[in-house]
């Protein structure tokens, strides 16, 4: 049986098939005082037919449930139903239980569901460690959109120890929100569907490997107990693999009455962050047994377990800093090769020059700056197991570069410069770095664009705002990186105020969304003005030690990748800055 509401696990299942001729509107809901219209409703339901033993829902009726704060009422009715009569019965079956009067909430809601049009917010939990699995996913995911089930929020990604039974190969784990308008059962169908689609096999071991698992963890506001189906799912609040990604897809602030009914299915008082916290909460990321990662070419690396260090390649001949030096194809080589040798994680390409009031430059002379060098990057053999970016707001150059190589794509507009961005990053399959920058390189810095009543949190919300455009799109959080734009739309003290306020950005998106508060941040103050006016160094060049200072700073805010020029010395201050944060979360910390 299905049921929704809030406090009342098993009701009785209500026997009885009405008649009627007027119709109802689907998907609608109706709020009234039953206080004002009980006497009405008591009228209606002795006048009423008489209870059916075994109701049995032929073509002509459709199960329709109730819900409300307290009671959960559950009945068949048939589709041609006056809504008043509706609510009689709904009044009929909370009378037939004897409960008493206070204990109903005095606005009695109503809400129609699994009606042909209605669709109904789900949580499905995704798994997978046979095969390749961020590719099973990827699928997986692919095929609920072409099943009518709409993707709407994704949680990050996590590898994790096998449980139950732990002679078997490491998991993938995340979950997503979803709009559906499947009824559960008809949802269960169509996972179970697509998880035999994707090689899944029946008579596999119980809790063994399996290339993809996708289990409904919550149905729209209901509670759903069958033979075949238990929503919530019933070992959500023992597994911190299933728990984590959860915790993703909701914001601390409750975004809509949906999510406050699941807080309400927990089994813990305070909701489902309390059954977290309980499981041990964020403690537990970056341990052997769960780990949040981001999926890169073939590999899956922990953001939060070490601080990576980008290297800036600048094919351009009037960038701030370097303009000129690696023009030619042989220089640029020689400039990758030095800082791999000095620790760099990530070469960062760009050959389209984004200082303020630069010069935009066509795709087509960014592919004629970029492809010659990245060809020859891509064979060299230092740059195994290392990753190349390209630093663009084209979306044909991102295609383009992805398809020659690269394997992240970083945007300085955050998909504002370019409306292709969001859906050619998507189709790519690629990490996506999302920087925040208002207006574009020539017109950053206009007064305007340097207003801020708050600069950590409007910052935030306009990053929340374009990174929620790029999920929408089909980019999930685990594959977006985020980068609060230090020297683009700021001035010297807002700069220091964001190098010192992560944490407030991370805090204010959490707030819309944890799984988005979690990602990866990028920092780049290398060199920038800003430290040359703090520091008194007018030549870019100069602002070396300044940089260390500020990526520093950076770290230990919260930084989990520092793009620089000079890799060597800002590869040692990420390691010291790392060992000081180990110590810390040991509990020996400063």
């Amino acid at each position: 049986m299905v049921f929704g509401g809030l406090g009342l696990d098993m009701p009785l299942r209500p026997k009885w098939k009405p008649s009627s001729a007027s119709s109802i509107a689907s998907g609608s809901q109706l709020e009234f005082n039953w206080l004002a219209k009980s006497q009405g409703w008591l009228k209606l339901w002795l006048s009423r037919d008489k209870l059916d033993p075994d109701p049995d829902p032929s073509d002509s009726e459709e199960v329709v449930y109730f819900y409300n704060s307290i009671a959960a009422v559950p009945c068949y009715i048939l589709r041609s139903y006056q809504p008043d009569m509706i609510a009689a019965l709904a009044l009929k079956w909370v009378l037939s239980t004897n409960r008493k009067f206070n204990q109903i909430n005095p606005v009695f809601g109503l809400s129609f569901f699994h009606t042909s049009s209605s669709s109904s917010e789900v949580v499905i939990a995704l798994g997978s460690n046979v095969g390749n699995r961020i590719n099973n996913f990827t699928n997986a995911l692919s095929l609920m959109e072409e099943s009518g089930i709409n993707v709407t929020r994704h949680a990050c990604l996590y590898e994790t120890a096998p449980a139950y039974v732990t002679d078997q190969p490491r998991f993938l784990n995340s979950a997503v929100r979803a709009f559906t308008n499947l009824g559960p059962h008809e949802l269960l169908t169509v996972l179970k569907g697509i998880e035999k689609d994707l090689g899944r096999r029946g008579d596999g071991i119980r809790f063994g490997p399996r290339p993809i698992d996708l289990d409904i963890l919550f149905y729209g506001k209901f509670r759903i107990c069958s033979d075949v189906l238990t929503v919530p799912h019933e070992r959500i609040w023992e597994r911190s693999f299933v728990m984590a990604p959860l915790i993703d897809l909701i914001g601390k602030d409750v975004d809509n009455d949906t999510v406050a009914c699941w807080h309400s299915m927990s089994v813990d008082s305070g909701g489902i962050f309390e059954s977290w916290e309980k499981l041990g909460g964020e403690s537990l990321i970056g341990d052997d047994e769960l780990k949040r990662v981001l999926p890169v070419k073939d590999r899956f690396i922990d953001f939060n377990g070490k601080t990576s260090v980008m290297g800036i390649l600048n094919l351009t001949p009037d960038s701030f800093s370097d303009g000129g030096k690696f023009q030619s194809v042989e220089n640029a080589v020689g400039q990758v090769k030095l800082m791999v040798s000095e620790g760099a994680d990530i070469i960062d390409i760009g050959a389209q020059s984004t200082r303020p009031m630069a010069t935009k430059i066509s795709a087509d002379e960014e592919l004629e700056r970029l492809i010659p060098v990245l060809e020859k990057i891509v064979e060299i053999p230092e740059m195994e197991n290392k990753l190349i970016s390209v630093d663009t707001f084209h979306s044909a150059v991102a295609t383009e570069v992805v398809n020659n190589g690269a394997h992240l794509i970083n945007d300085i507009s955050a998909g504002k410069l370019d409306d292709n961005m969001f859906n050619t990053v998507a189709a790519l399959n690629v990490p996506y770095i999302a920087m925040h920058m208002r207006g574009d390189p020539t017109t950053m810095q206009n007064k305007g664009n340097l207003k801020y009543s708050d600069v950590c949190k409007q910052v935030a919300s306009e990053l929340y705002s374009q990174v929620r455009e790029a999920e929408l799109s089909g980019i999930p959080a685990w594959r977006i990186i985020i980068d609060p734009g230090i020297g683009f739309s700021k001035n010297t003290d807002q700069n220091l105020g964001i190098l010192s306020g992560l944490p407030i950005i991370r805090e204010e998106i959490s707030k819309k969304s944890l799984g988005l508060s979690h990602v990866p941040i990028l920092i780049g103050p290398s060199r920038k003005r800003f430290l040359g006016e703090i520091s008194g160094r007018p030549n870019a060049a100069d602002r070396d030690p300044a940089t260390v200072a500020a990526t520093t700073a950076g770290i230990l805010s919260g930084a989990n990748i520092v793009r620089v020029h000079n890799v060597k010395d800002n590869v040692d201050a990420a390691k010291v800055c790392d060992a000081l944060m180990k110590q810390k979360k040991s509990g020996h910390g400063f």
